[in-house]
């Protein structure tokens, strides 16, 4: 279950050594050669001696629910996804209650695209020993840890605090030597203290870009866990932010990404011309306004979630925030709780933060005003904040009715406050600029019609 890149190799190995292969996927994703491709989750598992869970963690739980029902007494449920412990334990709960089948959690401990079937494997649970067997018959050497299900899962997040982590620092300082333009002396050291040298720098490199969205969900669970063993989360968090903005649409490539050239472009544009030229879409329900008379400004989406009256994922993206960024920060509309006032503000101004969008609630309005830092908000209140989480940083949310992505043209004024997604910003302005000049047209024809008219003013 699920035929993204794990999955397809998963399949094409076990169909190479002649097993009968099902897939299931409900995107529209290739069929692998020789699996036949199910219409549903309870076709895909029917009949199954092994099914493998590879749909991403966000899914495995709903997805173990459907497919309970419909396996057999002898099948092994082996869930695959990078997810906590917690996680697994309710997944195994899930089969249980609805199957005799048995459960395995199941880890992979390496490299799928290098190793493919044989990459190895770490499993616990009471399906451990036959997922060894199985999976051992393909070549992959496999780890039975025994004991319940969660074990396999703490020991591969153990394995991301250091791989991701290792993916994250490559990924910043590659980065920050192409902006000193000493890229290719930063990749020729990083390379000379790694195994396969330029080859693991670019596969974890290019890796960290490209599955950005899927690793920061695995460092929240390592952070989790972490946090569980007692121990300090602020390295693992701040681990996960980085592949979160790595996963930034596109990658924020030049022909998407909203530069400052363009932002630039769009300063004094009225949001009521911008949602003119976009046919009304993208504008932010009219509940969400600016907390001080004047306020405006216009940048790049830094897009915020977090638990309802908590700010801890707030000062957590003010550390990762780049000049040019606006905060945009899904508070599950709640008004309890002012998630933003002026320390917040001062220290999202220093990192070049141009000003925050909350769908929730802000306080300190007058100081805001005296700084002339804008925030938009559903409400103000005098009440702080909580600051344990949860949260995430630099993923889709819905902020006002509207979805902002990462990356996203943010323009907030008097009027309100409009999202652009990035690969439209150019084409919106100019659009937006030909509402404003039609309307100064329009505005100007009836000053010259009032004048004209007797007893007209002028």
């Amino acid at each position: 279950m699920g035929l993204g890149e794990a999955g397809t190799l998963y399949a094409a190995g076990f169909a190479e050594h002649g097993w009968e292969v099902s897939g299931f996927d409900p995107a529209d994703v290739p069929t692998p050669p020789r699996i036949e491709r199910a219409a549903t989750v309870a076709e895909a598992v029917r009949g199954c001696d092994l099914v493998l869970g590879l749909t991403g963690a966000k899914a495995a739980l709903p997805v173990a629910r459907e497919a309970a029902e419909h396996l057999g007494a002898s099948t092994v449920y082996a869930d695959m996804n990078a997810g906590a412990p917690r996680l697994k334990q309710q997944i195994a709960e899930a089969v249980g209650a609805a199957s005799t089948a048995v459960f395995a959690d199941v880890s992979v401990i390496g490299s799928v695209p290098k190793y493919r079937h044989r990459t190895a494997l770490v499993a616990s649970g009471p399906g451990a020993s036959v997922v060894a067997d199985y999976f051992g018959a393909l070549g992959a050497p496999v780890e039975d840890l025994g004991g319940e299900p969660g074990a396999a899962s703490s020991r591969k997040l153990l394995r991301s605090l250091f791989m991701k982590g290792l993916g994250a620092v490559i990924v910043e300082a590659v980065d920050a030597g192409r902006a000193a333009g000493d890229e290719q002396w930063v990749r020729e050291q990083i390379a000379g203290e790694l195994a396969d040298g330029e080859q693991t720098l670019e596969r974890l490199y290019s890796g960290t870009h490209k599955h950005g969205e899927r690793r920061a969900r695995e460092m929240s669970a390592a952070a989790e866990l972490v946090r569980d063993l007692g121990l300090d989360t602020a390295l693992a968090r701040a681990v996960g932010d980085l592949h979160a903005l790595a996963a930034r649409p596109e990658g924020l490539k030049d022909t998407t990404r909203v530069t400052p050239e363009l932002i630039a472009a769009y300063e004094g544009l009225p949001t009521a011309n911008i949602g003119d030229a976009t046919e009304r879409l993208g504008l932010l329900d009219s509940g969400i306004n600016a907390v001080w008379s004047g306020a405006r400004a216009v940048g790049r989406a830094l897009t915020v979630w977090t638990r309802a009256g908590d700010n801890k994922a707030l000062q957590e993206a003010v550390r990762v925030a780049e000049p040019g960024d606006i905060m945009v920060v899904n508070g599950e509309g709640d008004t309890s709780r002012a998630l933003v006032g002026e320390l917040i503000a001062e220290r999202a101004r220093a990192r070049g933060v141009v000003g925050i969008v909350l769908d929730g609630a802000a306080r300190d309005v007058e100081v805001l005003a005296e700084m002339g830092f804008p925030v938009w908000a559903r409400a103000v209140t005098p009440a702080g904040p909580y600051k344990f989480g949860p949260g995430r940083i630099g993923v889709p949310i819905a902020v006002g009715g509207v979805v902002c992505r990462p990356g996203d043209l943010v323009v907030g004024d008097g009027d309100g406050v409009t999202v652009v997604p990035a690969e439209d910003a150019s084409a919106v302005l100019a659009a937006a600029r030909e509402v404003e000049a039609e309307e100064a047209r329009r505005r100007a024809s009836i000053r010259a019609a009032a004048a004209a008219t007797p007893g007209g003013t002028s």
